[in-house]
C-alpha cells in the first residue's frame, strides 16, 4: 500500500520496502529537500514564471506513516521571503516548525535555508502543506499523505488504488501584484481565471483541453480519492457524475462513513472518499466537477473545474458486445446553486466522528475558558491625501476577529513569547466582543475595527469553548477558520445569533466531527471545543487568503506545563531571523 503515492523526484528515506512484508517497522525517519524556485508553466494558454517547489506544480507529495519523523529542508531560491506550513499537523512540542511568517518563524530569505524537523504523532490520512506568507500559497503547496502505522488497517475496505486530488486557483496574473494592489487600494482583489485539479484548468476552459486530469479507472473496484481543497479564497461543492461516493475521513480524522453524490470542501480541509466503479462501463466518461460555493456580495471566479473519470476498455471481449463498447456521451454531474447555503449546512451537519474504542472522540465534557468571537468584515479609514476604493470609495476593506484587525509583527510571535520581548503583541485580546449587536441582523452604520496584534494566553491544559458568530457587516458570509496546533470537535452550528441558553443544550458531547478547518455559516454560528495541551503560540486565521490579508486572524499562547513533556524546546539554531 503507498507505493504508488510515492514521488520519484525526492531523496526519501522509504526504510520500510528493505523490509519482509507483514513485518512491523519501528516509526523511521524521512529527508525530503525542498528547493524553492522559479518556473516557467502555461495554463489557458498563458505562460507566467511562478514560485514553485522543486520546478513543480502543484508541489511534491510528502508520504509519511503515523509515528514517523520528517525532517524537510527548504532552500530559498527566489527573491521572495518563504516559510512552509504543514496543514493540520499537531506539532506537538514543535511549535518552530509550524510554518507561519512572523507567528512561529520569520520568514526563509533569499539564500537563506531551514528544517522543518516534527514527528507526526497520532495522525493518518491526507493534509497538505503551502506557504504561509502573502499569496504565495497560490502556487506552493502539494499533498502530505500520512498512512496507519504498518500492520493497521483502515476501518473501511481497503482501495484497490489511491488518488491525491487537490483544488486550486490559476491566476493569470501575478498574485502578489493582485494582492499589494488591493491592500493598497483598499479594494477587493482581483479573481482567479481558472480553478484547477492537480494544477490542470480542464476542458470546460478556453485553451485547456489538454490541460485536463484524467482518472483511469477498471470497473468494480474501490478507490480511494484524497480530496484537498488548496484555493486561496473559494469553497467548492464537487461531484463525480453518475457516481456516488463514501465520506469516510476529513482533515485526518476517520469519520462515520456515509453517502452522498455532492461534496462541499473549504479551502484548508481535506476529506477522504470511496468511489466504487461499476461493475462494466467500458469506454465510458464521467466529468470529475468543482465550482465554488459563493456567500459573500464580492466578486468571486464564478467558473467550473473539471477532470475525467474514464473507465477502461477491456483487452478482450467477444464479437457480440462490440455494439455496446462504443465511446459513450461524455456525463455531467449537477452541482448545486452557487449560494446553496442549506445544503452547505446540511452536509456539514451530516459529519461524525467514528468514536469507537479504536477511534475515541475526546470531547472535553467541562469547560474552563468560553470565548466568543464575531468574525466578519469591515473597514478602515482612507489614508489622509490618498483615494481609496473600498466601501463607500472613502475606506479600505478590513476583516476582523472581535471587531480587532490583526496587524503581523516585524518579529515572530513564538520568538517574542519564548525569549520574554516585550513590545511585539499584547495579551488584552477580548473574550468576548467590546460592541455588542444584533450580529445578523441589520448591520451598524460604524463599520470601523480596530487594529493591533493582539493574542489570548491559556494555562497548559485549559479546555477552551469557542463560539464563532459570522456578522452581517458588509454583508453575510461563510468563513472557514483554521486552528493551528491543535484539532477541535465541532459540537454545535446554527442560523441566525447565538443564544447560549437555548444553544448549548443541542451541543453533541458524543460523536461530533474532530477538524483542524471549520466553516462558520453564513448568517450564522460554530461552536467548538479543544484542549490547549500543546505549549506554544498558535495561528487562528480565516482560510480565505484576502480575509487573512485584511487581518481575519489572532493567536493563541499555550503556556508550558509543569512536566518536562508539557514545555516548549528552545528553538533550532538555524531558526530564520527576521
Amino acid at each position: 500500500m503507498g507505493a504508488s503515492l510515492l514521488p520519484s523526484s525526492l531523496a526519501i528515506l522509504c526504510v520500510w520496502f528493505l523490509f519482509p512484508a507483514g513485518l512491523a517497522v519501528a516509526s523511521i525517519t524521512r529527508h525530503y529537500k525542498f528547493d524553492i524556485k522559479m518556473q516557467n508553466v502555461t495554463r489557458l494558454c498563458h505562460t507566467k514564471s511562478i514560485i514553485t517547489v522543486n520546478g513543480q506544480f502543484p508541489g511534491p507529495r510528502i508520504v509519511a506513516r503515523e509515528g514517523d519523523r520528517l525532517i524537510i529542508k527548504v532552500v530559498n531560491h527566489v527573491p521572495n521571503n518563504i516559510s512552509i506550513h504543514w496543514h493540520g499537523i499537531r506539532q506537538l512540542l514543535s511549535g518552530w516548525a509550524d510554518g507561519p511568517a512572523y507567528i512561529t518563524q520569520c520568514p526563509i530569505q533569499t539564500g537563506q535555508s531551514y528544517v522543518y524537523n516534527f514527528t507526526i504523532s497520532g495522525q493518518r490520512g491526507t493534509l497538505f502543506w503551502h506557504a504561509h506568507i502573502s499569496w504565495l500559497r497560490a502556487t506552493v503547496y502539494g499533498p502530505l499523505v500520512i498512512f496507519p502505522k504498518r500492520g493497521v488497517p483502515y476501518p473501511f475496505p481497503k482501495p484497490y488504488k489511491e488518488v491525491p486530488i487537490i483544488f486550486g486557483e490559476w491566476f493569470n496574473a501575478d498574485t502578489e501584484a493582485i494582492i499589494n494592489q488591493s491592500l493598497q487600494t483598499g479594494a477587493g482583489p482581483n479573481v482567479s481565471d481558472a480553478y484547477t485539479i492537480n494544477g490542470l484548468p480542464g476542458p470546460l476552459y478556453n485553451c485547456s483541453a489538454k490541460d485536463t486530469f484524467k482518472l483511469k479507472v477498471k470497473p468494480g473496484k474501490t478507490y480511494l480519492l484524497r480530496l484537498i481543497n488548496a484555493a486561496l479564497n473559494d469553497e467548492l461543492f464537487f461531484s463525480i457524475a453518475n457516481h456516488t461516493v463514501t465520506v469516510v475521513d476529513v482533515d485526518a480524522i476517520y469519520m462515520k462513513p456515509f453517502q452522498t453524490d455532492i461534496l462541499l470542501i473549504t479551502p484548508g480541509q481535506t476529506t477522504n472518499i470511496l468511489l466504487k466503479t461499476k461493475p462494466s462501463y467500458p469506454n465510458a466518461t464521467f466529468l470529475m466537477s468543482a465550482r465554488p460555493y459563493a456567500t459573500g456580495q464580492g466578486t468571486f471566479d464564478n467558473s467550473t473545474v473539471a477532470g475525467i473519470l474514464e473507465y477502461e476498455a477491456p483487452t478482450k471481449h467477444p464479437r457480440s458486445s462490440t455494439v455496446s463498447i462504443k465511446k459513450l456521451p461524455l456525463m455531467k454531474p449537477t452541482l448545486p446553486a452557487l449560494n446553496d447555503t442549506a445544503f452547505a449546512f446540511n452536509y456539514t451537519t451530516r459529519l461524525r466522528s467514528l468514536a469507537n474504542a479504536q477511534f475515541p472522540a475526546n470531547v472535553p465534557q467541562t469547560v474552563d475558558k468560553r470565548f466568543f468571537f464575531t468574525v466578519g468584515l469591515g473597514t478602515n479609514p482612507c489614508p489622509k491625501n490618498q483615494t481609496c476604493q473600498g466601501p463607500n470609495n472613502s475606506t479600505k476593506f478590513a476583516a476582523s476577529v472581535n471587531n480587532f484587525s490583526f496587524i503581523l509583527p516585524s518579529t515572530a510571535l513564538l520568538q517574542a513569547h519564548f525569549f520574554g520581548q516585550n513590545g511585539v503583541y499584547t495579551t488584552d485580546f477580548p473574550s468576548t466582543p467590546l460592541i455588542k449587536f444584533n450580529y445578523t441582523g441589520t448591520p451598524p452604520n460604524n463599520t470601523s475595527v480596530m487594529n493591533g496584534t493582539k493574542a489570548v494566553v491559556l494555562p497548559f491544559n485549559t479546555t477552551v469553548e469557542l463560539v464563532m458568530q459570522d456578522t452581517s457587516i458588509l454583508g453575510a458570509e461563510s468563513h472557514p477558520l483554521h486552528l493551528h496546533g491543535f484539532n477541535f470537535f465541532v459540537v454545535g452550528q446554527g442560523f441566525g445569533n447565538y443564544d447560549p441558553r437555548k444553544d448549548r443544550k443541542n451541543f453533541n458531547l458524543i460523536d461530533p466531527v474532530e477538524r483542524n478547518t471549520v466553516g462558520v455559516p453564513s448568517g450564522g454560528w460554530v461552536a467548538i471545543r479543544f484542549r490547549a495541551d500543546n505549549p506554544g503560540v498558535w495561528f487562528m486565521h480565516c482560510h480565505f487568503e484576502v480575509h487573512i490579508s485584511w487581518g481575519l486572524k489572532m493567536a493563541w499562547i499555550v503556556l508550558d506545563g509543569n512536566l518536562p513533556n508539557q514545555k516548549l524546546p528552545p528553538p533550532p539554531a538555524d531558526l530564520p531571523k527576521c
